[in-house]
């Protein structure tokens, strides 16, 4: 009888075990409002009836609007519908610490319309008073300036919440920015102590292959980020909190229009994504 018992219980906690595993759906399967991308699930920011920052944008889930492919890439896009022009973001449920974010990305990240941007990087909803929501970017734009044709852009933030502090902001100037017309990789490495961003040309992160670089250390001021009527305390390096995650979007700066500046839609590829903590 006790073992009738014991095997009849073994059977029970097995099939709870397997019932609440989360799988991964096959490539470019949707479930809900999530997306599997590069190892992970990832929400799909949605704002289609209002506008929400950055921008602020609409921002859609419509499956012509970002998706995974068959070959485990994932589509933004900035594309007009209806008359209505919708930006696209994506946000990891996993949450991430110190250690080093890598982005492979498809595309052309350097003859854009000045307007639009692509971000990479990482936010926690929690840690404005503390650390300034956590956030370390990688972003692709002109900031507005037709002129340039330098697109690539490091920063920690606060940079531009009240005072500009442009000592935390860098953008690399690249002896070819046509570089970043095709496949780029991308990485910063955020410890206690300072963040390393480097680029390189191509899909691997190889010395031989760096094409822009910078550190950002504790031999700066600490900077404080106002916005909205609050004030956080002053922060030097931030940290990551318990609910720090990696955020992937593409949008329009709309203070100059509704859609970029040519009218055009606009899509790019990343490919893929690594977290390697430390």
């Amino acid at each position: 009888m006790m073992r009738f018992l014991y095997t009849a219980l073994l059977i029970m906690l097995v099939f709870a075990s397997n019932s609440c595993r989360q799988d991964p759906p096959p490539f470019g399967e949707r479930t809900g409002d999530s997306l599997f991308f590069s190892g992970r699930f990832w929400t799909i920011k949605t704002f289609e009836n209002s506008t929400m920052g950055p921008g602020p944008n609409y921002f859609s889930n419509h499956p012509n609007h970002l998706w995974v492919d068959s070959k485990d890439r994932l589509h933004l896009t900035i594309k007009q519908t209806n008359n209505k022009w919708y930006a696209t973001e994506v946000v990891s449920t996993d949450t991430m610490g110190y250690g080093t974010y890598r982005f492979t990305i498809v595309g052309n990240l350097y003859d854009i319309p000045a307007n639009i941007t692509l971000g990479l990087f990482t936010w926690d909803n929690n840690t404005f008073y503390s650390d300034g929501n956590s956030e370390v970017d990688i972003e692709f734009s002109k900031w507005g300036d037709t002129a340039s044709n330098q697109t690539l852009n490091y920063a920690v933030q606060p940079v531009a919440f009240g005072p500009v502090f442009a000592e935390r902001h860098n953008n690399p100037q690249l002896e070819n920015p046509a570089l970043l017309n095709g496949e780029s990789t991308h990485e910063f490495t955020w410890t206690p102590d300072s963040i390393v961003w480097n680029s390189y040309a191509g899909k691997e992160a190889k010395p031989e292959a760096k094409i822009a670089h910078w550190t950002f250390d504790k031999n700066h001021p600490s900077r404080v980020k106002n916005e909205n009527g609050n004030q956080s305390k002053p922060i030097l390096i931030p940290a990551p909190g318990n609910s720090t995650n990696t955020r992937l979007n593409f949008w329009v700066q709309t203070w100059q229009s509704a859609g970029p500046l040519d009218g055009q839609n606009y899509e790019i590829m990343v490919t893929n994504f690594e977290f390697n903590p430390l």
